[in-house]
């Protein structure tokens, strides 16, 4: 059995531009439309497993009185017909007779366990049950959907019924966070955001009354073609004006401007009040008009707008701070709205950095009888032999790392990393570099300034060496490096850098691949999912296997290339660790201490698939080379290309 949640979704500029944007494929002058849209903390929870037979259930309170429970034949027919009928389980009809038309998958059960989301308020809760279901069968039947492609199901199986849901509406299948989605005709395309500051919305179901049909019906008739001044000017309200607004809006909360970022809330409520509302009758919305301008809300906020598709549904303000932002909800919700908050909260950029170095390098011995592995010389193409250790200090600080914690095996080990890092050179040797070394000199001790030390004194496992910086992370995203694994960029960004950079775009557990041949596949921990872009960058990992034999890779771990060829892929030695990570890795040693076992290891492998289960986990691929150079074979070559001119592309 899986446990699902599926957010609403809260449209925070860019209204009715999907279906606008859509009609570029009969009118090529129409501006594609573009919308910011967020998951919010509301949703729906649910349990789900296969079943001979589609079934919805439930045991959420909120629903008690409203729900009946409801099953139906996996017949196509049958449920195309409840998805034309109007009633309470229409929706999931309509996607689960896409889904047996297209995939035939065999039947589900449906439990809705928690629905804390309000229905019918603009805040998409039909799209939420749309994209569950979808999200249902891709899971249980192993389809290999994703994100998008769950999210355009839902989409067509919402259009089997008699709803006209536009296209961001099934935004809330991306979760909690800040999203460009922009619609070019057929075309979709979908970007997280990046906040700077907190942003404290709230949102409230205005319990009035709003006619969306007629709203579409009318606005609808001014396209593909205007045939009069007012309709230019919708054209150019849902085209070009609202670009340039989203525009602004994306540099607002990418600045941390809240107060411009709620003028301009405020700016766009007046234009489509002049632009947009003129056009349908059943755009009048004395309620909202009457809640955007009440005094005793304004020195509570920055600004205020619609929701959605207008008229009388819900309200949405920028409040100025997580008090105004509690006071704004009661206030709506003592006058007889339903008031929710979200607090959109800023993506921490990576700021601290792990590398273990804790192991004996017994694959290296008996030169590791003299020096630690991560000591060893490696000419680079600078001209300069450095150490291991020192190459990877470099690639975290020329990444804006700011402090790095080393984990080594035992305080004695300490001395060395002293005298390299934080004790300057003798005169007399110091004088006899020439003026490049000297200069250097002064920048190995200031990366020595960054450096903090841990020690694993029980030799438990990767996981548990990891897991002695978890008070060194306190919370944030860190990065990790492997202590024998060297990288080489091929672009203008060290492959470190490049891994931050995508955290910030999706902000979850990552973990950096690389294609490895089928016949290496049992030497390496071997992951497969879905891309999750068109450049086949970001892999939505859907499972990993420790070292499987090429046969069971081949039949359940390939993943497509462009040409339509398996290829499978495996770590490239750069992480970006979550909290989960190491809330999981003390759960874990707990119970092995718990057991008594003080043998076994602690996997990070473990932990990591522990929490992609429940949080999921992202791979991506970087524009560089690795070096492992952990063993007598793998350090020859190291030593003998990692020098060698950088291919940048």
């Amino acid at each position: 059995m899986l446990k699902l949640f599926v957010p609403g979704r809260l449209c925070l500029f860019g209204e009715h531009t999907d279906w606008a944007g859509h009609y570029r494929t009969m009118n090529a002058e129409i501006a594609p439309g573009a919308a910011i849209v967020t998951g919010i903390e509301q949703g729906i929870y649910a349990e789900v497993e296969k079943s001979p037979i589609f079934e919805m259930q439930s045991v959420a309170p909120t629903l008690e009185g409203m729900w009946k429970d409801f099953s139906c034949r996996m017949n196509e027919v049958e449920l195309k017909r409840i998805a034309k009928s109007g009633s309470f389980f229409c929706y999931c009809a309509g996607v689960a007779s896409y889904m047996l038309e297209w995939y035939k998958v065999g039947g589900v059960r449906i439990k809705i366990t928690g629905m804390t989301l309000p229905m019918k308020s603009g805040l998409s809760s039909s799209a939420a049950i749309c994209v569950l279901v979808a999200r249902a069968f891709n899971q249980l039947y192993n389809l290999n959907l994703n994100t998008l492609g769950e999210m355009n199901i839902a989409y067509l199986g919402e259009l089997r019924t008699e709803s006209r849901c536009g296209r961001l509406d099934q935004a809330c299948a991306f979760g909690v966070k800040p999203n460009l989605m922009t619609f070019d005709g057929d075309e979709i395309e979908v970007k997280s955001l990046n906040v700077k500051k907190h942003l404290y919305w709230v949102f409230a179901d205005l319990c009035a009354e709003k006619d969306t049909i007629k709203i579409l019906s009318d606005l609808n008739k001014g396209y593909p073609f205007a045939s009069n001044d007012k309709e230019q000017n919708l054209h150019k309200a849902l085209g070009q004006w609202n670009q340039e607004t989203v525009s602004k809006a994306i540099k607002f909360m990418a600045d941390g401007d809240a107060e411009a970022l709620g003028k301009l809330m405020t700016q766009t409520e007046e234009m489509f009040d002049k632009y947009v509302v003129p056009m349908s009758a059943a755009l009048q919305a004395p309620k909202l008009n009457e809640v955007l301008h009440d005094p005793e809300i304004q020195p509570l906020v920055y600004g205020g707008k619609g929701v959605g598709s207008h008229g009388d549904g819900s309200v949405q303000f920028l409040a100025r701070s997580a008090a105004d932002q509690e006071k704004l909800a009661a206030y709506l919700n003592a006058r007889g709205m339903r008031a929710y908050t979200l607090t959109l909260n800023p993506v921490h950029t990576v700021r601290k950095a792990i590398i273990p170095v804790a192991g004996f390098g017994t694959r290296l011995y008996p030169a590791t009888r003299a020096i630690k592995k991560d000591f060893f010389p490696i000419p680079c193409a600078d001209g300069m032999v450095k150490p291991v250790i020192l190459i990877l200090l470099e690639e975290l600080v020329n990444s804006g790392i700011e402090e790095i914690c080393l984990v080594l095996g035992s305080e004695e080990e300490r001395m060395q990393y002293a005298d390299f890092f934080e004790r300057p050179l003798s005169e007399e040797h110091l004088s006899k570099l020439n003026k490049e070394a000297q200069e250097y000199e002064s920048k190995i001790l200031s990366i020595g300034k960054r450096l903090h030390y841990v020690y694993q004194h029980e030799k438990r496992g990767f996981g548990h060496a990891v897991y002695q910086a978890a008070d060194f992370a306190a919370g944030e995203p860190v990065l990790l490096l492997l202590g024998d694994t060297l990288y080489r960029t091929r672009s203008n960004k060290p492959c470190s850098l490049q891994l931050i950079e995508k955290y910030e775009q999706c902000n979850q557990l990552l973990v950096s691949i690389h294609p490895v041949p089928l016949s290496m596949v049992s030497h390496y921990g071997i992951m497969t999912g879905i891309w999750e872009d068109k450049e086949r960058t970001m892999l939505n990992i859907s499972m990993m296997c420790e070292k499987p034999k090429a046969s069971y890779a081949e039949d359940f771990l390939g993943v497509r290339n462009e040409m339509g060829k398996k290829e499978y892929y495996s770590v490239f030695g750069q992480y970006v660790l979550t909290s989960e990570v190491f809330e999981q890795l003390a759960d874990d040693i707990a119970a092995l201490d718990a057991a008594g076992d003080k043998t076994k290891e602690v996997e990070l492998t473990a932990a990591l698939e522990a929490v992609r289960k429940k949080s999921g986990m992202m791979g991506v691929c970087l524009k560089g080379e690795m070096f492992d150079m952990g063993n007598p074979v793998a350090l020859r070559k190291c030593v003998e290309n990692f020098a060698k001119n950088n291919d940048k592309r």
